[in-house]
């Protein structure tokens, strides 16, 4: 139980920064987004940025799991944090890179959903939004 409600504070203090990070994203400030983003691998994941960046998104959720004993919850912070990569790369004008985080995040969305017991209405629009938002730069 007392790792569960963990799992849920830090889902709670990573949507946080995220919202922190996307607002700075949307202010143009995207050297101090980035160091955000590289600083919350570490201290959210306790990997650099560039370990998750090398997973291509065919291994993710095996690698993640069975080789480094990832969970659940860890699998939605990394997507919190590929999502917003996906988003600094969009504003950087770098879409095709985008669009790479984009379907890393809708994986572990995706892996989260139907493993997890419980349906989150949250996760679900996120979902959503992603998948139209991949689409919306394939074409």
């Amino acid at each position: 139980m007392y790792q569960k409600d963990f799992i849920l504070r830090m889902i709670e203090m990573i949507a946080d920064l995220i919202a922190g990070i996307l607002g700075l994203i949307k202010k143009g400030d995207y050297g101090q987004a980035s160091q955000n983003l590289d600083n919350a691998y570490f201290n959210f994941l306790k990997q650099d940025a560039s370990f998750f960046r090398s997973i291509s998104k065919e291994k993710l959720t095996d690698e993640l799991i069975k080789e480094h004993n990832y969970t659940n919850g860890h699998l939605e912070i990394l997507a919190e944090l590929f999502y917003a990569e996906a988003e600094l790369l969009y504003a950087k004008g770098n879409c095709i890179e985008s669009i790479e985080y984009y379907e890393k995040t809708l994986i572990l969305y995706e892996f989260v959903a139907k493993e997890s017991k419980s349906y989150s209405i949250n996760r679900q629009s996120k979902m959503l939004m992603i998948q139209h938002r991949i689409t919306q730069n394939l074409t």
